[in-house]
């Protein structure tokens, strides 16, 4: 008999990926997760924004940057300012690092859906290979043909409750990003 156990734990790390990436999406309220991608130029390497300062929430419309070194708040800035597709301008005060989200327009919105759902595809696309991945070690078996029909009818029924997953997961996002 074929077990699926395998294949539903790549399938759910491909889901655990892109939560995560969703996570990142901006949606015109201040989330720390927003600045999950920035890289920061600290003692001479690259190194993520949660390493070198903690981000907070100050409120709907601003997120808050504390770094743990000081002499690291002009790397910090920069890195932000840097990142084109957060379109951010932080300012600093000496201390820490401020940086205001401004409110997102209609046109802004349906970019950020539309670039949101090319990381739908990506997900699919990963569960699509986890499934024939799985169909090709199927026919590799030493099974009787109803046998393997079954496991690939199980196969599919895994493929198409993940795709529905990242479906609600992305249809959650969209309404999330569209809502003023």
């Amino acid at each position: 008999m074929f077990d699926t156990k395998e294949e539903q734990k790549k399938m759910d790390e491909v889901l655990e990926r892109f939560n995560g990436e969703m996570k990142k999406v901006r949606t015109g309220r201040a989330h720390p997760d927003m600045l999950a991608g920035v890289k920061v130029e600290a003692y001479g390497q690259w190194m993520p924004l949660s390493q070198v300062a903690n981000v907070t929430i100050g409120d709907a419309t601003m997120l808050v940057i504390t770094p743990f070194d000081p002499s690291n708040i002009g790397n910090i800035e920069s890195a932000i300012r840097a990142d084109s597709t957060l379109g951010l301008n932080p300012s600093d005060d000496g201390r820490i690092v401020r940086v205001p989200i401004p409110p997102l327009t209609e046109e802004r919105r349906k970019e950020i859906v539309k670039t949101a759902s090319t990381k739908v595809e990506e997900a699919k696309v990963a569960i699509r290979n986890v499934r024939e991945d799985a169909r090709k070690d199927i026919k590799t078996l030493e099974l009787p043909e109803d046998a393997k029909k079954r496991a690939e009818k199980e196969i599919d029924d895994l493929t198409k409750e993940y795709t529905d997953k990242i479906d609600a997961a992305f249809k959650a996002k969209e309404a999330e990003i569209m809502k003023i």
